[in-house]
């Protein structure tokens, strides 16, 4: 019985530190939700000059570190609402240009809450933000086909104290921007 459970604690550990390794992906990759590979968001990484793993660096416009610094990945909501305001369209507007310009990419649209209310809720309200973004860039000429949403509702802040501050950071769509083939 010690045996096993010493093979098992052994397993488990090792399971666990493969991964905390940052580019099991791929050099240069990070991986969404639905484990395509990413070249934006929490999982590019940088040299000293700045340049992102992919080479290609925020200065080339052509490269997802652009589209992420530069046009923007994100658009905000108000309290309990899919709308888009001004602001969030003049982004949409710059991540359409940016999207018809290298159609050699395609972006996950996620949606967000913030904690307050239920699971359910939020993953519903997540839903209808994606969904918003999605659907005014189709009307700026981005192919639906390139495009896909998913809701992770309350599950991924990226502030974390309860403070009008944190919830409005957290209300948000992020457009995730992948080379390849949406599966």
């Amino acid at each position: 019985m010690n045996k096993y459970l010493t093979v098992s604690i052994l397993v488990g550990a090792l399971a666990l530190s493969a991964c905390t390794r940052p580019d099991r992906f791929g050099a240069g990759a990070g991986a969404g939700a639905d484990g395509m590979g990413v070249g934006a968001g929490a999982g590019a990484g940088f040299d000293q000059a700045g340049i992102g793993q992919s080479g290609l660096g925020a200065g080339n416009p052509n490269s997802p570190e652009y589209f992420q610094q530069t046009i923007g990945d994100r658009v905000l909501f108000a309290v309990d609402q899919s709308t888009l305001s001004a602001e969030a369209m003049a982004t949409l507007d710059g991540q359409a240009q940016w999207l018809q310009a290298n159609s050699d990419y395609l972006a996950v649209i996620e949606g967000h809450a913030d904690e307050q209310g239920t699971r359910e809720y939020n993953v519903a309200l997540g839903a209808r933000r994606a969904n918003a973004a999605r659907e005014y860039l189709i009307s700026r000429g981005v192919p639906a086909n390139r495009l896909r949403t998913i809701s992770y509702g309350k599950e991924r802040p990226i502030a974390t104290c309860s403070d009008p501050s944190c919830y409005a950071q957290n209300r948000r769509a992020v457009t995730v921007i992948a080379a390849g083939a949406l599966s």
